[in-house]
């Protein structure tokens, strides 16, 4: 049921039956896993744009270390920063992937790209994987932490094993990394930009993704507390929230039916969902020179998803038409009209 209210209470509908309309003001659950036409059509003002906005050469003489570099945005950020001149090592635990996904990568950009088989919960390990990094590439002064793992499910069923694991990937992973890094750039005097990937529903919390959510909280919390301190090292902290881009991992985790991201365009209102490219261009600036002036920023990157779900009226662009809007224009100033008219008999 809807019900309007004016300073005189509530507003009876029935006398405007186009108003009245529940279908239109309040999508049923089953409408909801139809994308709106209106909503999808309007995402071709707003076209990706998927080549580097940086001209070619950017990263000659860099090296770059990038955890969850097997796929997904992991892939697509060591893709763009090689083919923007940088020498790259992607880390993950699935060497396989990591060689098939150098060689694609190294074979278009004719730079080297490093697969190292890393766990980023263990400290030893990640040591490991960065000396390998200096021995072959040099030591690194971008890195990037994109490694993270996340399903959907009922906060009540979560054993204590999926909340360690997640946490231990996401949290621990990143200070792992940051550290090892950190504490060998600090030494060597040499400057260095760090890049943390995190989500926007740390700004909301999240049912049903909760460790992934306390998780990232923590690791933007971290980027910011190492944003003051370390920068009288020439180090620099910043992170990335991503909105929803369709990569094959992380849809098999939280949507692996389908159902659930089918709806979802009705709440971008860019009407499209975000590519890998997009994320990697935006990575590129923020470890590249031009963002020097920038640390321990946050920076959101979602298609306006955040701001459009904040928003008490917003859900009202696609739902009353312009007649309904003259109707409610003119509903609200009779209804002033006869307030004001009790105040002057009073």
């Amino acid at each position: 049921m809807i019900r309007v209210f004016s300073r005189n209470g509530p507003l009876s509908l029935k006398k405007f039956p186009v108003i009245y309309n529940t279908k239109r003001l309040v999508h049923s659950s089953d409408e909801e896993d139809e994308p709106n036409e209106l909503w999808v059509t309007r995402s071709h003002y707003f076209k990706p744009v998927k080549t580097p906005m940086f001209p070619e050469g950017l990263f000659k003489g860099k090296v770059a270390f990038i955890t969850g570099g097997g796929t997904g945005l992991g892939a697509g950020m060591a893709t763009m920063l090689s083919s923007l001149g940088a020498k790259v090592a992607i880390v993950s635990r699935n060497i396989e992937v990591l060689k098939n996904t150098a060689d694609v990568i190294s074979s278009k950009s004719k730079n080297e790209v490093l697969p190292i088989r890393c766990n980023v919960c263990s400290s030893e390990s990640v040591r490991d994987a960065v000396s390998e990094c200096i021995d072959v590439l040099g030591l690194p002064t971008i890195v990037i932490n994109n490694a993270a793992g996340n399903f959907i499910s009922p906060t009540v069923k979560l054993t204590k094993h999926a909340w360690d694991s997640i946490m231990a990937v996401i949290l621990n992973g990143t200070i792992n990394v940051t550290v090892d890094i950190g504490k060998r750039l600090i030494a060597a005097r040499q400057g260095g930009a760090f890049l943390n990937m995190s989500t926007s529903y740390t700004l909301s919390g999240s049912a049903f993704t909760v460790p992934s959510a306390c998780a990232k909280s923590a690791v933007e919390s971290f980027t910011k507390s190492l944003a003051a301190e370390w920068c009288i090292y020439g180090l620099r902290f910043n992170c990335i929230q991503p909105g929803h881009v369709h990569t094959p991992g992380a849809t098999a985790q939280l949507d692996p039916t389908g159902r659930f991201m089918h709806g979802k365009l009705n709440k971008l209102p860019l009407g499209r969902y975000g590519e890998v490219e997009e994320v990697a261009n935006l990575a590129c600036y923020l470890v590249s020179d031009y963002s020097s002036w920038m640390t321990g920023s946050i920076i959101r990157l979602d298609g306006g998803e955040f701001n459009f779900a904040a928003g008490s009226f917003n859900h009202l662009i696609e739902n009353v038409s312009d007649e309904e809007w003259a109707m409610i224009a003119n509903l609200i100033k009779n209804k002033r009209k006869s307030a004001e008219e009790v105040v002057e008999q009073a």
